[in-house]
């Protein structure tokens, strides 16, 4: 790059997930959608007040892939010009942090992003008062291992509080702004139906992201022992996800033990694996803004009990058969038909030494949420696609579950799956699978000088 070789001394942090040639088109798609003289704003993370590594916004970072807090983004309907606003060249921070990105740095945003104008903080007053119109993206923005699912689940706690008035930095913002506003959920479903399907440059990331996340589980698996605690485990995945060049989980790890596993969410990881259970690990990286899923089920002792077999056996052979039966083209309501037209020999077939567990099995087919959610900067991400034919660059997981309420039993197994124009990528398959695998996996001493990746 130009910029860098005129300025080998001050190089500003830039992460370059993304390609300039990706982040310019994601912009002209929002430019697009809007009319001539309208303007989209996007609105990016605060500084938290923490010794902790800055994440941007989700929406803010797909657009721009910069990092820095307090920042802004407006991009104009018709001709497409992005500005981004940020903060002067702060000498005092970048002699404690390092170079960050500032105004100081107009050619190398352009440069590196394809962002046409910086400008400083209080002129986006000034652009959004030329606008016709002004449209804002998701008010609900996810940070560090945040979805919309959590964050509704926060907003419904927040008013439940009566004494709690805060306002998401998004409204605090807009509030300030003397312009028209338009619909912005015209916006967000603009957003939600670009971060849907997944690029290459997505795939990519998304690819190593479930690399490093079944490393993390076979690592884990072989660490396991009677005694150990569900965190340590925990430990050692977080542990391989640093390595790897991770920013740590993506979002907050499920590891449950014995009665735990009921808990479909169970996240404290404070008990101690015993004898005789079943240990279930699902976690995955943050990796330049992505992530993975995933399900395992292994047992403590490293031998699975004859019901133990018998359960998650017969959950593995069908997740297996979903896998089968996955091609783009389908709806996830035809995947789950067909898979239980498979499924049903399997069934009749499968020992069962009692009826409530042939029953659940039985329910196994009936249940329409095997094609689970998607996945992608959030582990539950972006977009609908139920209802209508799965196409390439859409990422979801594949998640087949069983409960057995009689006996607060819950199976289940993961993989998160990306459609090709051939079939599929499994993102996860490294994981071991296969219950002799799983078995001859822990037989295996773990090792920790290369961490599992």
């Amino acid at each position: 790059m130009d910029y860098l070789m005129n300025n080998r001394e001050r190089v500003p942090f830039y992460r370059a997930t993304y390609s300039r040639e990706t982040l310019t088109n994601r912009r002209k798609q929002i430019a697009g959608a809007l009319a001539a003289s309208e303007l989209a704003v996007f609105i990016g993370a605060p500084a938290t007040g923490a010794f902790d590594l800055f994440r941007q916004y989700n929406d803010f970072y797909y657009l721009t892939g910069t990092e820095v807090p307090h920042s802004y983004l407006s991009i104009e309907g018709g001709t497409g010009i992005s500005t981004l606003f940020v903060e002067p060249l702060d000498e005092r921070m970048e002699r404690s942090e390092g170079p960050i990105l500032s105004l100081s740095d107009r050619l190398y945003i352009r440069e590196m992003t394809g962002i046409e104008n910086v400008k400083p903080l209080l002129a986006l007053n000034e652009t959004c008062s030329r606008a016709s119109k002004i449209y804002a993206a998701n008010e609900y923005q996810e940070g560090r291992q945040a979805c919309q699912d959590t964050l509704k689940h926060a907003l419904h706690s927040q008013r439940k509080d009566p004494f709690d008035n805060r306002v998401t930095r998004q409204r605090m913002v807009l509030d300030q702004i003397n312009s028209e506003r338009g619909n912005d959920s015209h916006l967000e479903k603009i957003l939600k139906d670009m971060r849907l399907y997944k690029d290459t440059e997505e795939v990519s990331w998304m690819t190593r992201a479930g690399a490093i996340t079944a490393a993390a589980v076979n690592l884990a698996m072989q660490a396991t022992k009677q005694g150990i605690y569900e965190y340590q485990l925990g430990a050692i995945a977080e542990c391989v996800f640093l390595a790897a060049g991770a920013a740590g989980g993506g979002y907050r790890p499920i590891i449950a033990g014995g009665e735990n596993i009921w808990n479909a969410h169970y996240f404290r990881n404070n008990s101690e694996l015993q004898e005789g259970d079943l240990v279930i690990m699902d976690y995955a990286p943050d990796l330049h803004y992505y992530t993975s899923d995933i399900g395992r089920m292994w047992p403590v002792n490293g031998t699975y009990s004859a019901v133990q077999r018998e359960l998650y056996g017969f959950v593995v052979e069908y997740h297996k058969i979903l896998l089968s039966v996955i091609k783009p083209g389908l709806t996830p309501e035809e995947i789950h038909l067909n898979a239980k037209e498979k499924g049903e020999r399997l069934v009749e077939t499968w020992h069962w030494s009692k009826p409530i567990y042939k029953q659940a099995a039985r329910d196994v087919l009936e249940f329409k949420g095997h094609c689970s959610h998607t996945v992608g900067m959030a582990v539950h991400d972006n977009g609908q696609y139920f209802g209508q034919p799965i196409k390439p660059g859409l990422a979801f997981a594949l998640d087949p579950q069983m409960w057995i309420a009689e006996e607060q039993l819950y199976i289940r197994v993961e993989d998160t799956i990306v459609i090709t124009a051939e079939g599929y990528i499994n993102l996860t398959a490294e994981a071991a699978l296969e219950l002799d695998d799983v078995e001859s996996l822990m037989k295996r001493a773990p090792e920790f000088d290369s961490l599992g990746v």
